[in-house]
């Protein structure tokens, strides 16, 4: 189970941070991946706006900027362009990357030099720099892994998300504390899915192509049918989860029963996403943070894991795992482990203690306190 201290003792701050003066007014930029049609980013970012101290005024980045600021009433300024970041990072006061794994390579290395950029701008105009509830890497070159040793220690504090990713810096020379991911701070609902439908958080992944499916469509066709199960599948990212229902038909992966029990939903907020999560028998998240919303509304899970912080969730929350490189699952292993966690909601004490590990995270942003 995540700590909320890392077992090295390392302290949420390099230093203090002390704003007096007309500066104290001006906003603090929130950077991460908003504004992206991404229910796990927005999630992140209610969760950032909700650990703020209210004293602080935020500006956020985000690519879809009337989106971000009809639903969470915040400034913004365009994400993707760097120039006029950079411009909005002068007129505030401090700079806190916001939830997710910014610095890693995975999507590319141009986007871990565009974090860099940032945390290099704060700290050159005397600016302190907070990194909330992140996760690190992977960090597959190894000029990501000198870029990332440089821009630690010019860090004013950090908050990891998980134990990795707190001994991966460690190892680059940055100890400091852990909580679990930031979603866990959000409200929890109660579960009213006793016979409800089983709900599928899958998205597109080079680990399942073509015929990699087919066991996993076998299973959940054979459980929907023995239980008499709808079956509701439920894009995260829009851009690329939605449409996978149908693109699974098309090439005719989904048997009849299947394709006759299932349709898609588009859930636009995140509480959308947690109200169908708390009427569902069972929800089978492949999603980071499905399987989080899905935990806090206290439904039955089952993940199916095609990243380490997949699995490391699932494990914390105590439910069941597959490993999707693994290879060797059958559809009769599905059908037996999800049947068991049909209508057998997760722990209580589990969830409750993932969501105490998130104070670390608000005690990061309490020093942001003029």
């Amino acid at each position: 189970m995540p700590s909320c201290a890392a077992d090295d003792g390392g302290s949420l701050a390099a230093h203090p941070i002390t704003v007096h003066g007309p500066a104290a007014s001006r906003p603090v930029l929130l950077c991460g991946y908003y504004g992206e049609h991404n229910l796990g980013d927005d999630a992140l970012l209610e969760a950032l706006l909700g650990q703020l101290p209210a004293s602080v005024t935020p500006l956020v980045t985000a690519h879809d900027e009337t989106q971000v600021q009809a639903r969470f009433g915040v400034a913004t300024v365009p994400r993707r362009r760097l120039k006029v970041v950079l411009a909005a990072l002068g007129r505030c006061r401090a700079l806190v990357l916001g939830g997710g794994s910014l610095l890693q390579d995975a999507t590319s290395f141009r986007s871990l030099v565009y974090y860099g950029a940032l945390i290099s701008a704060a700290r050159l105009q005397g600016k302190p720099v907070l990194l909330w509830a992140q996760g690190l890497g992977p960090l597959r070159r190894h000029r990501s892994r000198l870029l990332v040793q440089a821009l630690l220690p010019a860090i004013t504090a950090i908050s990891w998300r998980d134990p990795d990713s707190a001994a991966l810096a460690a190892r680059l020379g940055r100890r400091a504390p852990h909580g679990a991911d930031a979603v866990w701070s959000l409200p929890r609902q109660p579960w009213l899915g006793n016979g409800g439908p089983i709900v599928v958080c899958w998205r597109p992944t080079p680990l399942l192509a073509g015929e990699a499916w087919r066991p996993y469509l076998q299973a959940l066709e054979r459980l929907a049918e023995q239980q008499n199960r709808e079956v509701l599948w439920l894009p995260f990212h829009l851009e690329q989860d939605k449409g996978l229902l149908n693109q699974l038909s098309a090439q005719g992966l989904l048997g009849e029963g299947l394709r006759r029990r299932s349709r898609e939903l588009e859930a636009l907020l995140p509480q959308e996403a947690t109200a169908v999560f708390r009427s569902a028998g069972l929800v089978l998240a492949m999603r980071l943070h499905a399987l989080i919303l899905a935990g806090l509304a206290g439904a039955p899970l089952a993940a199916l894991s095609y990243d380490p912080k997949v699995r490391a969730a699932a494990a914390a929350i105590g439910c069941g795992c597959v490993d999707l490189g693994d290879g060797a699952v059958t559809a009769g292993d599905l059908l037996e482990s999800w049947g068991a966690a049909l209508d057998q909601p997760p722990a209580a004490a589990a969830i409750a203690a993932l969501q105490q590990s998130t104070a670390v995270h608000r005690q990061l942003l309490d020093t942001l306190i003029p």
